[in-house]
């Protein structure tokens, strides 16, 4: 199964990484290992995180919660789609 991101999440990426510079530069490299680590392990579990129930199929879109931040993906048969990613403090979207 193949990773996608969508250029909405590559931008919720960078800003994110722009963000933890700022606030905890000796955490970014850590935070993006990980956080991308986890991205990483959704090919193989794609039900791992929770359905978004407003969702118009709710089992194929998941919000996949990690420490602080949370991944939204969509599952489809030969891939899955990184439709964002955003820290739990900036609500949902």
């Amino acid at each position: 199964m193949k990773l996608v991101y969508t250029d909405e999440a590559i931008d919720d990426l960078k800003r994110l990484r722009e963000f933890v510079v700022v606030h905890n530069p000796s955490a970014t490299a850590r935070i993006a290992t990980e956080l991308v680590g986890k991205i990483e392990l959704l090919p193989d579990f794609p039900k791992m995180g929770t359905p978004v129930e407003m969702a118009p199929v709710p089992d194929s879109v998941r919000d996949m919660v990690f420490g602080k931040y949370v991944v939204r993906y969509s599952v489809h048969p030969s891939a899955i789609i990184i439709l964002g990613v955003w820290h739990g403090l900036e609500g949902e979207r």
